[in-house]
């Protein structure tokens, strides 16, 4: 397989990502050469995770395995909010945690690792790369209380109900949502006093007589901190300011990462000793990205609609996992993605497809490793035939993550003619690091779930197949009919002439 590449071959594309501050796609160079530090908003563990939630994360990962397949080392920092976050993603309502504690008669704690431990069976069902660190925002209270005490005489002002960040204290306030959003701030908790209507709590006082189950001592009172100081003091204790690139979901550029960024610049003007107006180019990250809405055709996926969609409930359906991060990668990330029983359907079908695709070249392959080699090596020993298609691949997901132009290169790449399987298979494994869709470890068998509500056991139709088998031999074939069709009725697809034998029928939608 060894052979050289010609001088242009070896120019891979340069990594050019969409940054919300300048809403231009621009070349990307991390802060320290070799290395990129990645900080993502994690989930409020007060619920299950519903798809639109995960869709944040399956593109995150890609935005991980791109830095990976460019050759970067990467710190990826994950938080787990356990406090603090409000049940209006803006900046109103009572705290997600204590009233889910409430609803559910729970200790706040139990809930928490509940909802922490379901997350990240999610993760690793999705083949979600593990962050680097998961950071909980319980374990750095005494951090924010720190960070709080510094920006408040400059920066703050005090209240009956807590502490409060003056966002006319920092220049261009909002800019990353675009300026000032009225319609925006008018979600913010109208709280007698405030100066302006987009200043948000950095801390908030416990009700008089109340006894919340999370609460700590501060200088403002008992309390619990603020949703947005949270993610400003992680990501400064594990990634320093400033770092790379921060991620969330579209809905956080509008509220959330704008008061991030505030605090942010009042941090580095006190602790830096600059003029406040000279902190405006410091937002703490230097790419802020933001995947765009998952939706059904009722809107936007929310938990607070009621019914949301888990994936649990994919997997109790019988969709394998991996089918839905399939159908997050053939959107880009920036669009909105339609979610339904017909597009996860065909998800799955796609999935199961490459997935055969591949075992068929396994087969066919003559025992030289396709585990996915080092870019370098592969580029220098590449068999002509898909030098191109890695450049186009190359080309793909150094665009901004475009990997719905990426993803056809997959089956492009399979049923390409007069290919050495193993070389194939190598290109494969080298693309499914990026993509991250377990191709080369996933079997057909994997991807057949059980649905929930089956109504037979896969041992029982093993047993029903071979009696079929058995009927066909004898030519009784109005027994063999029988045993098919009852098979049918109970939710099988019998499959004459394939290996597998059979498959559930799922019922989608």
């Amino acid at each position: 397989m060894a052979r050289a590449m010609s001088e242009d071959q070896h120019n891979a594309a340069p990594l050019r990502l969409f940054n919300s501050l300048t809403r231009t796609v621009e070349p990307f160079v991390p802060i320290e050469a070799g290395h990129a530090r990645v900080y993502s908003c994690g989930p409020t563990v007060y619920n299950y995770a519903h798809l639109g939630n995960l869709r944040a994360y399956v593109f995150t990962d890609t935005l991980r395995r791109t830095l990976l397949w460019k050759g970067l080392d990467v710190t990826h920092i994950i938080n787990i909010t356990d406090v603090g976050h409000l049940t209006s993603d803006a900046d109103a309502g009572d705290d997600k945690m204590e009233a889910a504690a409430r609803a559910q008669a729970r200790s706040i704690w139990d809930i928490a690792a509940h909802y922490t431990d379901a997350f990240k069976r999610n993760i690793a069902d999705l083949n979600i790369i593990a962050p680097s660190e998961w950071t909980v925002a319980t374990d750095y209270v005494p951090q924010m209380i720190a960070f709080a005490e510094k920006i408040a005489p400059a920066h703050c002002y005090e209240l009956e109900s807590g502490l409060y960040f003056d966002s006319g204290s920092v220049p261009d306030y909002g800019a990353l949502a675009g300026g000032r959003d009225d319609a925006a701030h008018g979600r913010i908790d109208p709280v007698a006093g405030k100066r302006n209507p987009s200043d948000f709590a950095i801390w908030r006082k416990s009700p008089p007589g109340e006894q919340r189950q999370m609460e700590w001592d501060s200088p403002w009172g008992k309390g619990a901190p603020g949703w947005h100081l949270e993610c400003s003091v992680m990501s400064e204790a594990r990634l320093g300011h400033p770092f790379d690139i921060h991620t969330g979901g579209i809905d956080h550029r509008e509220i959330h990462h704008p008061n991030e960024i505030a605090q942010n610049q009042a941090f580095h003007a006190v602790c830096c000793g600059v003029p406040d107006a000279a902190t405006a180019g410091f937002t703490g990250a230097r790419w802020w990205m933001h995947n765009n809405f998952l939706v059904d055709r009722q809107g936007k996926m929310s938990k607070s609609k009621g019914g949301f969609t888990t994936l649990f409930s994919l997997i109790d359906a019988g969709v394998h996992p991996l089918a839905y991060r399939l159908l997050c990668l053939g959107a880009h990330y920036r669009s909105e993605l339609e979610f339904s029983a017909e597009s996860v359907g065909a998800a799955l079908t796609r999935l199961k497809r490459l997935v055969m695709g591949v075992e068929n070249l396994k087969a066919r392959a003559e025992g030289i490793t396709w585990q996915s080699p080092r870019l370098d090596y592969l580029r220098a020993n590449l068999h002509p035939k898909l030098v191109p298609l890695l450049e186009q691949f190359d080309a793909a997901i150094s665009d901004d993550l475009m990997t719905p132009r990426a993803l056809p290169l997959l089956e492009e790449t399979i049923g390409l003619k007069k290919v050495p399987a193993d070389e194939k298979l190598c290109l494969l494994a080298a693309f499914d690091r990026a993509l991250g869709l377990n191709l080369l470890n996933l079997t057909r068998a994997e991807l057949r779930l059980q649905p929930k509500d089956a109504q037979i056991t896969p041992e029982e139709i093993e047993t029903e197949l071979d009696r079929r088998q058995t009927a066909r031999a004898d030519k009784d074939f109005a027994l063999s009919d029988e045993i098919r069709d009852t098979l049918i009725a109970r939710g099988v697809e019998v499959m004459d002439g394939d290996p597998l034998r059979w498959d559930w029928r799922l019922a989608l939608g």
